[in-house]
């Protein structure tokens, strides 16, 4: 077995077996009186609990989902396109106002801070695109992801670097000249400068190779070994989901399904209308 395989496996073994008693008692299937979180939710490190809202004065996109996961976790939000899986993870960072529901982080009600406050808490938050500064070198934007920071940052550097060693190699490259699975080694680099507790991911694998994909899964699963809980929305919800500790299905801006990663691949219900069957 290779380290990376090990450390999927090594992962796998914390969550509990997907027979078919536990996956119908953990599966919440929303309907129209409204998705109850999984037991433990309200107590959980990180929580956006029954969110409703949207983009200024438009419909609502989210319509009181819940989102949880524990310190050291990966939860991954998944679903067709649409559904809010972005909206959701754009919510719990404060980058739209809620209409309904709260956002807690360690115990402490967030709801109405604003993003930049947000990141001072320690929350961290990688977009899709834009998520670089293309004429800086790699070093640089590195350095411009510890702009809160007061203390010296050259040991966090070296740790990014240890994450990640090509970026060493290509420090004083222009990011914008690196590959696409490059560039996202330096926009999830950057966001690691700030020494974060939370680490939000939206879309981190988009347009890369299968290969550069399972590299990047398996970097996430290292940063989630150090203590840090992973929020990620990703359309490679079968990869994803094999690396989750809670997987989160939503529809229409609701909770569909909620399990750990792998008892929403055994459910045949997820694997049929998610999963390609």
């Amino acid at each position: 077995m290779s380290d990376l395989d090990a450390l999927r496996d090594d992962r796998g073994n914390n969550d509990r077996s997907a027979t078919k008693e536990n996956v119908a008692s953990t599966l919440h299937v929303a309907d129209n009186s409204g998705t109850r979180p999984a037991p433990g939710v309200v107590n959980a490190f990180l929580v956006g609990e029954a969110m409703t809202g949207g983009y200024g004065k438009g419909a609502n996109i989210l319509n009181g989902c819940t989102i949880a996961a524990e310190k050291g976790q990966i939860a991954v939000i998944v679903g067709p396109n649409g559904a809010g899986k972005s909206t959701a993870m754009k919510a719990v960072f404060g980058m739209l106002d809620l209409r309904a529901g709260s956002v807690r982080l360690n115990g402490e009600d967030i709801t109405r801070l604003t993003p930049q406050a947000r990141v001072a808490k320690g929350m961290a938050f990688v977009p899709q695109t834009r998520n670089i500064f293309p004429s800086m070198t790699v070093e640089e934007n590195l350095e411009m992801g510890a702009f809160l920071r007061r203390d010296d940052i050259s040991r966090t550097i070296e740790q990014v670097y240890g994450l990640f060693p090509i970026l060493r190699d290509k420090r004083r490259q222009a990011a914008g000249e690196l590959s696409g699975g490059q560039r996202q080694q330096v926009a999830v680099g950057r966001a690691l400068m700030t020494q974060p507790s939370v680490l939000m991911l939206d879309e981190p694998t988009a347009g890369v190779s299968p290969i550069v994909m399972d590299e990047l899964f398996d970097r996430i699963i290292e940063v989630a070994r150090q203590g840090i809980t992973i929020l990620m929305v990703e359309q490679n919800a079968r990869q994803a989901l094999e690396i989750a500790d809670k997987g989160y299905v939503l529809v229409q801006g609701a909770n569909a399904f909620t399990g750990t990663g792998k008892e929403l691949l055994a459910d045949p219900q997820v694997r049929k209308s998610f999963l390609g069957g």
